[in-house]
């Protein structure tokens, strides 16, 4: 009989299951999100911003970092999906031929503003809105 031939050499299949690293998009505070956030590509030119008044049709006046004042416009296919308050934290792209406007391209929620505050993600402008709430430790007691 001639020999076997030789079967390659294979790594040994484990019986049980090897720890896997946690799932990077799951790490929830408060009930939401946060563990991937988009920020601003500022090869782009794009800016944190602080909504701070509504205008009405898709058009926010937003206060950027940079300490400029401009009217932002919600795109079109995110007019009926982004709501947008007053004090919410936003990524807007000024426009290269006119300086006092923008596009809005994403909004951030009260959670994720402040995750991104602890983490220093923030422009020290930025992070002063985005102080979190007093919490009952905190209140002053009377």
């Amino acid at each position: 009989m001639p020999d076997p031939v030789p079967e390659p050499d294979e790594p040994p299949k484990p019986d049980a299951p090897t720890a896997e690293a946690p799932p990077s998009v799951e790490v929830l505070e408060g009930g939401e999100e946060v563990g991937r956030l988009p920020l601003p590509r500022r090869p782009r030119g794009e800016v944190f911003g602080i909504a701070s008044q509504l205008l009405g049709a898709a058009r926010i006046r937003v206060m950027c970092e940079d300490n400029v004042s401009r009217m932002g416009r919600i795109t079109g296919k995110m007019k009926k999906k982004m709501w947008i308050r007053e004090g919410d934290l936003l990524i807007v792209r000024p426009w290269g031929f006119q300086e006092g406007k923008a596009d809005i391209l994403f909004r951030y929620s009260r959670t994720q503003g402040q995750y991104l505050a602890r983490r220093n993600l923030l422009p020290a402008s930025m992070s002063t809105f985005l102080a979190p709430e007093p919490t009952a430790q905190d209140a002053p007691t009377t």
